[in-house]
Parts: C-alpha cells; structure tokens; sequence
C-alpha cells in the first residue's frame, strides 16, 4: 500500500459516517458576521473582501468581481460553530444564469489552492522551464482560466484553507465522509441563497479525493438541499477503493494499473504514443490479468513474460519475477532501473535523485506532493492578501496530513473498510433520476495514485441505458497533477470548455 497515496485519498472510506448534527445542520445559518462578533481562532477572519478584476482571454476583455471571504454555520442556539472560507469569480456582465462551477481539492486535508491556482483561477502559478522549480515559482496570467465560460467558486472544506470550526474539538465533527459532504452542500446552497443564483446551471469540480466528495456532494445538494447539479468534472478521480488498494495483491487491480506504469516508461524514453499504449491497454485485461489470475508461470513461459512486463514498466527482469509479475510498490525505487532515482506515484515518469539509496524502501518525502507543489500554499497567501484583499493572520492550511490520520471511515478509523469506498451507486442514481447531469473525467496517464485504468473500468460498466453520451473519459500526457504541465492544462480546458458547452438547454425541472 502506498502510504502517500493514502493522504489525497485516505477518506475513500468505506460505509458513510453519520449525518451532521442538528448543531452543524442548522437552518439559521446567515450571512458573514462581523469579526468582533465571532468566537475563539474565527476571531481572526475578516469580513468579505470584494474586488474588481479583467482578465485578457482568447484576445478579449474580461472584466470580473472577486469575493474572498467566508460562509457561516450556526447551531440551533444561534451560535457560530464554523467558517467555510471561499473565494469566487464572477464575470462582471455574465447574467444571473452563467454557469456556476464549485470546486474542491481532496486529501482528506487539501484545499482548494492547487485547483485554483494550478488550473481554474484567473491567475496560475508557473514552476518554470521544466515545471518543478517551486523555489522560483511566481503567479501569471492564466490565459486558460475556467472563467472564460463559468463563474466559480473554490471551497476549503473545514480544517484547510482558512475554514475552521469555533471550538478546535469540533473539526473532528467534520472529518468523515458524510459530515464532510454534508457541510460542503450546505455551503453550496448558502451561496446560492445569498448571491441569487439558483437559476444557473451548477457545476462541481473535485480533484482526487475531491472527485469521490463531488459525487457525494452532488447526491446531499440533491437530497437535503433541493439542488439538483447540472454536471460534475471529476479531475484524477478514485471511485472505487476496491480496484485500486492493494494492486499488488489481486489480479484485477494489477491490470488496471499496468498502463500508467507503462506509460510512464514511454514518457521516460521520451516515446509515448497512443497507439503503443492502447496495445498495452489490450495485453493488461488481456494475457496480464488471466495469467496472474492462475497459477504462476514456469521456465520459458515465465522468463517470456515477465520479461515482457520488465520492459513495459522499466522494472528488472528479476523483480518482476520476485513480486510474480505484480508491481506493488516496486516502481518507486526500480523503474528507469540505474539511475539512481525514485520515482513519484504522483507521476510514475517524475523522477528525482534518492535521498536514502542504501534503502530498498521508499522513505523520503514525495518530490511532487511534498515538494514544488507545496508553494501554492505560501502563493495562494499572498495572492489572497495583496490581490483580493483579504488579510488575516491566520495560518492558512494547505495540505494537512493530521487531517488525513483523524478521518473517519464509517465504522471507525484504520485501513480495513477503505477498500468498500465507493462513488459509483452516487453515478449511477445521479445519472437515472437526473437526465441533465452529466459527468467528465480526467486522469494523466502516469498516475500511479488514482490510476486511469481504474475510472475506465467503472466507466465501461456503467449502464448503457445511463450514459447515452453523458459520461465521458479524457486523458492527458503526465500524473496526477497533470495541470502542471501547460500544455496539457490547455488541452484539459478546452476540452470542459466543450463539456460545458453541451449541457442541456433545460433542467428536468422546467
């Protein structure tokens, strides 16, 4: 089990936890209070800072409204038990009807920074030449920015960001996957409320974990809040803990990880091509899965094929043969065999030097996920400060792991029912009680985290009486962050920019 890829997606729990308290569920949420007003750390949130902006796009002008500021929950005595922060982006002249999109990151413990500033805002953060210099990063311009065809409004789930609760012991209220669902519905329909917008077509966009919350997330706003969601973009998604925990134990979950292993050591080469990895795709559900399903292969049979495997995924032969062809986590120290380097589950193609090479095991920090990445965090303070106004001396939480050990799971906390996680019963009753949604999913080829072979899978075993064109897999050269890559973030945008563009011209409602 890959231990980093637990924290964006540690919250794939199991069975759901248990609904929101009435405390947490109240109706008397309102709007932001005063500073003064509010109790312990939220003593420390401003009032709502509203700023105005234009962006160049495609050539044009657009001009747009800013908010950075925060949503208010309340108990049922009337007092404030959290603050959701948020920062949203409305074109000045779009209409009350514009396409509305909310968007979240994962972890469980991630906020919405690397969306944000990596992908949707109107300004992104530029790693540089090659895409990894988090010391030199510096914000742009984005001239991909979603704002071109929605309004959006990026949400921190409760401990990230600046969202905290009144009280410290509190924010464990929040930390399972139905609490978590449920506040961030609610904090959909408060928006909605206050800005008037429930005639705009509402979009959600989760990465990562993030991506398994916008189908819970979709089915609160549906159910509890009289929301009904016109479409989701689910970016690196996991949706079904079962097929991808423990691939190095079971045939199937193996299979679907093969192809961004091998897709990984094409981009090392500098040599992938969809053709080859569509025969890749072939050979994994194919001779891979039915050969590991039986009994282990023996003399020339063995020596063929995992010697086909060693130079599929860069591992060595004589690895390949001691894991039985399954390759578990030894891709992280073996691929590109020789050099030296370890390799990121984040991008299988992404490597660095090893900080601990007389180790067989993979003991230092993620060059991608504890690496550049990390500087949104200290670009999304600045940004927010200086930018839009919104200065607070509270720290702002950009990836939080503590998050990521205190979730709940339904049962309770541990490893155990992680697998039984599941977002595809969510797909599926939203795709039959809502001929309107439609969903995009999108993976880069080498990540090893959320591996796109698992979304395919559940993609291909979707009902045909349900999908009928409304569900759609996208793939793009790189990882899990694939958006860090500039081109491949244009390619990402105009393909939800035509997603977008092909969403019914009426609800079910009318």
């Amino acid at each position: 089990m890959r231990l980093r890829s637990l924290f964006l997606l540690a919250a794939l729990a199991g069975s759901l936890a248990p609904a929101l308290s009435p405390a947490q569920e109240s109706g008397h949420q309102k709007a932001n209070v005063e500073s003064g007003a509010r109790e312990g750390v939220l003593k420390l949130l401003p009032t709502d800072s509203v700023t105005e902006h234009e962006l160049t796009l495609g050539g044009r002008k657009l001009a747009y409204t800013a908010t950075a500021g925060t949503l208010d929950l309340f108990g049922q005595d009337g007092a404030q038990t959290g603050a959701i922060f948020y920062t949203a982006y409305v074109a000045r002249d779009g209409g009350p009807d514009r396409p509305l999109t909310f968007a979240f990151n994962g972890g469980p413990g991630a906020a919405s920074a690397f969306l944000h500033l990596g992908l949707v805002g109107p300004e992104v953060l530029d790693f540089g030449p090659e895409g990894r210099d988090g010391a030199h990063a510096k914000l742009v311009d984005n001239p991909q920015s979603w704002l071109d065809f929605t309004d959006l409004v990026l949400i921190d789930p409760i401990g990230t960001g600046w969202s905290r609760t009144a009280k410290a012991d509190d924010a464990s209220n929040y930390y399972n996957v139905n609490s978590d669902a449920q506040s961030i519905a609610k904090s959909i329909a408060l928006y909605v409320a206050h800005n008037n917008r429930s005639n705009s077509p509402k979009y959600l966009l989760g990465e990562s974990y993030g991506g398994f919350r916008a189908a819970k997330v979709a089915s609160a706003l549906q159910e509890n809040q009289g929301i009904i969601i016109a479409g989701a973009v689910m970016l690196s998604p996991l949706l079904e803990g079962q097929l991808m925990f423990n691939a190095d134990q079971f045939a199937l979950g193996a299979a679907l990880e093969l192809p961004s292993l091998a897709a990984a050591e094409l981009d090392r080469r500098n040599a992938f091509d969809e053709e080859t990895q569509k025969q890749t795709e072939a050979f994994a559900l194919g001779d891979y899965l039915t050969t590991l399903a039986g009994p282990p292969p023996t003399g020339a049979d063995a020596a063929a094929f995992y010697g086909r495997i060693a130079r599929l995924t860069g591992i060595p032969q004589d690895i390949v043969t001691r894991n039985r062809g399954f390759p578990g986590n030894s891709f992280v120290k073996h691929s590109d065999a020789g050099s030296g380097a370890v390799t990121s589950p984040y991008d299988a193609a992404f490597a660095t030097p090893d900080p601990y090479p007389e180790s067989d095991y993979d003991r230092g920090d993620d060059a991608i996920l504890d690496g550049f990445t990390r500087a949104y965090g200290g670009a999304f303070t600045d940004y927010a400060r200086n930018q839009l106004g919104f200065k607070t001396e509270m720290t702002y939480s950009l990836l939080d792991s503590d998050i990521s050990r205190r979730w709940e799971w339904g049962g309770g906390r541990g490893g155990g029912s992680r697998m039984q996680a599941s977002a595809t019963d969510d797909i599926r009753q939203l795709l039959a009680s809502n001929p309107a949604f439609h969903l995009l999913i999108a993976h880069g080829y080498s990540d090893l985290v959320t591996p796109y072979g698992v979304s395919r899978y559940v993609v291909d075993h979707l009902p045909p009486s349900l999908t009928g064109g409304r569900v759609g897999l996208k793939l793009y050269r790189g990882g899990h962050m694939f958006y860090t890559k500039a081109d491949q973030r244009a390619a990402f945008t105009a393909d939800a920019k035509a997603f977008y563009a092909t969403r019914p011209a009426a609800s079910p409602a009318d």
